[in-house]
């Protein structure tokens, strides 16, 4: 199976994959490598915010009991950091709330050890095909 992640050019650079996406509930991977780096040596935290959105969005998207939603848009988004990241990095995003229009989700980020790096919440706004 082919990884839709792998469509999109940013994070095909990053090198992020798709664990998984299904009842509301998304994981999204990358390993931690030197171009992931800001100057103190740990992964960006723009990387780490990434993976939390994509994790919330792949979850909007797998939509709980209302399937495949399509397309979704990041309306607003707030991250919390515990850690430094690095290495393996994998993000687990979970659907809280649906309407017609919006999605309210939360996600954390775990390292390979299992130490909490950050956590976000988010609302994405759901685009109907045309």
């Amino acid at each position: 199976m082919r990884d839709p992640l792998a469509d999109i050019p940013f994070l095909r650079a990053l090198g992020m994959r798709l664990v998984s996406a299904h009842d509301g509930v998304a994981e999204v991977a990358l390993q931690g490598a030197p171009e992931h780096e800001n100057s103190l040596g740990m992964v960006h935290g723009g990387v780490v915010m990434t993976l939390l959105d994509v994790a919330m969005a792949r979850a909007a998207r797998a939509g709980g009991a209302h399937g495949d939603a399509g397309t979704v848009v990041t309306v607003e988004m707030k991250t919390n950091f515990f850690r430094p990241a690095s290495g393996h990095l994998r993000a687990r995003g979970r659907l809280l709330h649906r309407s017609a229009t919006l999605a309210y989700c939360e996600a954390e980020l775990l390292d390979g050890e299992q130490h909490l790096i950050a956590k976000a919440l988010g609302t994405f706004k759901y685009l109907h095909r045309r």
